[in-house]
């Protein structure tokens, strides 16, 4: 097989020959180690097609093996696996590392470097400790996944993981599958997932390594592949896959074997999606959602504000906006010796900048179409608004280099910019003048950087809270959530599973039927 021909999937009991492939065309920006300018490494994958009967056969061997080896083993020794997987992954001699480092830069078009980078610090949310506390984040006493546990109040009380999860995941990030693949396992759920034709590649090779790892894993996943809805998403890199009879065939085979459906995806997808899942299985979706930054006063002194810019340019430039948890908007607060203005042009400065260390992939014709639209919409606004100079442009553009930084001195509403960094800065008289400029978002909003000073923390806390705001952390750590992060404002772990109770009235009762009751 070409080196330039992926074969993507996870398929244990299946013989590779009885499958049939379907070829996926991917397009890319840069090859791995060259610059941005250079030709670009074309990247093929073949993903697997299968019938009913596969499809069937694997859910239950997936099944079968979860119950008899992943149910079977303690927590404990569930995360010591997964941190050798996490820590063969961090190993840059390691085979499955480096095959990670060629391949999604390929299938992605994000900078080799970039990927390099992101990985590093991604995998390191998964290493044994931070699982732990990931599982003690949504269970006080983790052992109730392993065996029955005493109640507070009486009785015991033991958690099951699904039977059979499936996965649906997007391929906007890179490795978003080992967030839910993770969890799977540490409930002890058999799982099957859908690779994105966008990135088929880190789902693929996590599986093989945790099988190779520890083989009584073998047959406990699977990843497929079966047609998307729609076309790809226009940031993507893949050829676009048509909503067909078989994507609806296959979700009517699939989604009614599951105890639980995880997907990720637009919010027309996951809509028409749960209309195929029984009303008996559970579905968790995580939809789209607009994410922004905020910078209070006390963090724009001369001294305080490069730093602040650096960070939130880290936060736009980190695989180039494509997150759930990516910035489109800062809310910059007036009245500081650094004002909102000169805060955006330090922030242009930065990416700039990054643009050097961290190439921006190489854009689709609709997406510079998209970027090219938002930047003549807002110079408009500057030319003819002479009362009041709201927009003004920074930045660059010169072509696949660009990045913009738009600032205006009135204050905009919060909304989804073009994204590829491309990103507005607003400012306001006080921080709390941005709750009213989120409020119509409030369905979509998720995750805060935020800059501020203690005495503000809380205050600027709830009132983020009440308007909808899922997540707050600093400047530069919104693309790096942490391990055990409540997800669109849930529990990773204990959304999967069923909680079983043995009411105290059981265990008095049985003592009447004991052989020393009178």
């Amino acid at each position: 097989m070409s080196r330039n021909v992926f074969k993507a999937g996870y398929l244990p009991g299946l013989n590779e020959a009885d499958v049939t492939w379907h070829r996926l065309n991917v397009r890319t920006g840069s090859t791995p180690g060259m610059g941005v300018d250079a030709h670009p490494s074309p990247l093929q994958v073949d993903v697997p097609q299968l019938t009913t009967a596969q499809m069937k056969a694997l859910a239950q061997r997936v099944q079968h093996a979860s119950r008899t080896h992943l149910k079977t083993m303690c927590v404990s020794d569930i995360v010591r696996v997964l941190d050798k997987a996490t820590a063969r992954l961090l190993d840059a001699s390691d085979i499955y590392r480096q095959q990670l480092e060629r391949l999604l830069p390929q299938a992605t078009g994000f900078d080799a470097e970039m990927v390099r980078l992101n990985l590093n610090a991604y995998l390191q949310t998964f290493r044994g400790l931070q699982l732990q506390r990931f599982v003690a984040e949504d269970f006080a006493n983790p052992k109730v996944l392993d065996e029955f546990q005493p109640r507070t109040q009486g009785g015991w009380t033991r958690a099951f993981g699904p039977e059979l999860l499936v996965h649906v995941w997007a391929g906007n990030v890179p490795a978003l599958p080992m967030w839910s693949l993770v969890s799977g396992l540490l409930v002890k759920a058999g799982s099957i997932g859908k690779v994105a034709s966008a990135e088929p590649v880190f789902a693929t090779l996590f599986a093989r390594l945790l099988a190779e790892i520890e083989p009584r894993w073998a047959d406990c996943f699977a990843v497929v592949w079966w047609p998307g809805r729609g076309t790809v998403a226009p940031h993507r890199n893949a050829d676009p896959t048509p909503d067909s009879a078989e994507s609806l065939a296959t979700e009517r085979i699939v989604f009614p074997l599951a105890d639980v459906v995880l997907a990720y995806g637009s919010n027309e997808a996951l809509q028409a999606m749960q209309a195929h899942v029984p009303v008996t299985t559970r579905f968790l979706s995580h939809g789209h959602k607009l994410s922004f930054g905020m910078v209070s006063a006390a963090a724009l002194s001369v001294q305080k504000a490069p730093k602040v810019a650096r960070q939130a340019a880290l936060d736009v430039a980190r695989y180039d906006q494509q997150g759930c948890y990516s910035p489109h908007v800062f809310y910059v607060q007036r009245g500081a010796p650094v004002g909102p203005q000169d805060f955006a042009q330090q922030l242009a400065n930065e990416l700039t900048g990054l643009q050097h260390k961290l190439p921006r992939r190489v854009l689709s014709l609709e997406e510079a179409a998209q970027v090219g639209a938002w930047r003549e919409a807002h110079e408009f606004a500057s030319l003819n608004d002479d009362t009041w100079p709201t927009h003004t442009v920074l930045g660059t553009s010169d072509g696949e280099s660009a990045s913009t930084v738009v600032y205006s001195n009135r204050a905009l509403p919060l909304s989804a910019g073009p994204l590829n960094r491309h990103v507005l800065v607003v400012a306001v008289d006080t921080l709390d003048d941005v709750m009213s400029l989120i409020a119509p978002q409030r369905d979509y909003l998720q995750t805060v950087g935020l800059a501020a000073a203690p005495e503000e923390l809380m205050h600027l806390g709830n009132r983020l809270a009440q308007a909808g705001v899922t997540r707050i952390c600093a400047l530069g750590a919104m693309t790096a959530p942490e391990a055990g992060w409540h997800h669109d404002g849930r529990f990773s772990l204990l959304d999967l599973v069923r909680m079983v109770d043995i009411e105290a009235s059981t265990e008095r009762e049985a003592e009447r039927f004991t052989s020393y009751e009178v």
